[in-house]
């Protein structure tokens, strides 16, 4: 086993003199250590007026277009969000006519944007910036502007799909006839 094994090696002893040895004056020769970075900032330089002004006129961009991105962000949102209610609505009466075993019914208001459930006196506004549409039975048409979504006790109902919509997409909630099942299903507004 070396004795320097695992130690810090030492270096052989300089020759004095002759050739290919390092003599007392050569150290002043050798260059000092070169900066890690080439084109970095030295303490006595900053940034250029240019480099302030691209990165001022950055800000000034994202602070600008973030407010419109973000209203569109939350129009969808409140589409999503009426979707869900009328579907958490249709659940529910599916739900209270298999409970109470006998039939519920979701009525749905157009003209007002409003819905409610059979024995809830609440009625559940929706957000007035949505399109609605009702696709149900001839039978459950009430007048141009009312219609239902009836349940029966074994779950399954009269069938029918509603759309909340805005101007760039829309979401359908369908209603399955024979087994009440509910689904909501996000869909492209085709132009007119």
């Amino acid at each position: 086993m070396d004795v320097n094994e695992g130690t810090a090696q030492h270096l052989p002893p300089l020759k004095k003199g002759g050739r290919g040895g390092l003599r007392t004056g050569d150290a002043a020769k050798i260059p000092p250590n070169p900066p890690l970075l080439k084109g970095g900032l030295n303490d006595d330089q900053g940034f250029t007026l240019l480099e302030v002004l691209v990165a001022l006129v950055i800000g000034v961009l994202l602070v600008a277009l973030t407010p419109p991105l973000l209203s569109g962000m939350s129009g969808s949102t409140e589409l999503r969000s009426a979707a869900r209610q009328l579907a958490a609505g249709l659940r529910n009466a599916r739900n209270a006519a298999i409970t109470h075993q006998r039939e519920a019914v979701l009525t749905l208001n157009l003209a007002e944007h409003r819905f409610a459930v059979s024995g809830d006196t609440h009625e559940i506004a929706l957000p007035n910036s949505v399109a609605l549409h009702l696709y149900t039975a001839q039978s459950e048409l009430l007048d141009g502007e009312r219609g239902n979504i009836r349940f029966f006790s074994d779950g399954s109902s009269t069938g029918g799909a509603i759309t909340v919509s805005s101007t760039k997409l829309a979401y359908r909630i369908n209603v399955d006839w024979l087994t009440g099942a509910i689904a909501i299903a996000e869909q492209d507004v085709q132009p007119q």
